[in-house]
């Protein structure tokens, strides 16, 4: 097929016309406004999930964090027009950064408190862990995969997040030097609660975890005075499974 000077002239205007809102859409992203109307969505769906959830309105504290952490600064460069869409998007090495609802849920649940010690099950994008380090006073994170790890640790760096604290090594085994914590957080799924976790939950102290296969239950453990243990489960929920350190890949 033939290419007229006139059919190459449209091209180039139309290509102009979308690198315009290309860059349009990644000035928006930057802003407050994004995240405010990102905010806006999850309590949207918050109102919706109501019935199931048992939370009809999240706290003021988690969403302002939530309105405050940069999620564009913790996926790939390609996905940064969609950064404030209410949806989980892939970050490589078949994980992904869950969706900001779920990261607002599960906070809700872990109940944090500033004066607390929580640990992170699966670093990931390291947005989770972002978010907790505005309500915590130390996160204690743990991601098995390697380039995760590390795109993650400079975002924490770059952001001055200093209350954060990273090690790359198998999650189901917890992170015991710096136990009890007062919360823990898994962003993977395992077929079974680990028990290194509760061993390492401190009395009075929440474990908000997703449990199950291809499809899961959020769960909240809550540890007793006497050791025991009461487990509710919230609603269904779908994250990657659990890597074990005898499964990881770099």
């Amino acid at each position: 097929m033939n290419t007229t000077p006139t059919r190459i002239a449209r091209a180039l205007a139309v290509l102009t016309v979308l690198l315009g809102w290309a860059t349009i859409a990644w000035s928006d992203v930057d802003g407050e406004a994004e995240r405010r109307r990102m905010v806006d969505d999850i309590k949207a769906m918050a109102a919706e999930v109501a019935e199931e959830t048992g939370i009809a309105n999240l706290s003021a504290r988690v969403l302002d964090r939530i309105a405050e952490v940069p999620r564009h600064e913790f996926v790939p460069p390609e996905q940064r027009a969609f950064a404030y869409r209410n949806r989980p998007l892939a970050i490589g090495h078949k994980q992904t950064i869950s969706q900001p609802f779920v990261v607002a849920l599960m906070t809700e649940l872990l109940d944090v408190k500033e004066e607390h010690r929580v640990l992170e099950i699966g670093t990931g994008s390291g947005y989770q862990g972002a978010v907790l380090a505005g309500l915590a006073r130390d996160v204690y994170t743990i991601e098995i995969v390697r380039p995760l790890a590390e795109t993650a640790t400079a975002a924490f760096e770059r952001l001055d997040y200093t209350n954060i604290h990273t090690r790359i090594g198998d999650g189901y085994r917890g992170w015991p030097e710096h136990g009890p914590y007062d919360g823990i957080m898994v962003t993977a799924a395992p077929d079974h609660i680990p028990p290194a976790l509760i061993e390492q939950l401190k009395p009075g102290g929440r474990l908000v975890i997703p449990v199950g296969e291809v499809w899961q239950d959020l769960m909240v453990l809550t540890k007793n005075a006497d050791g025991t243990t009461t487990t509710t489960t919230v609603v269904p929920v779908r994250f990657v499974p659990l890597t074990r350190e005898e499964d990881a890949k770099d």
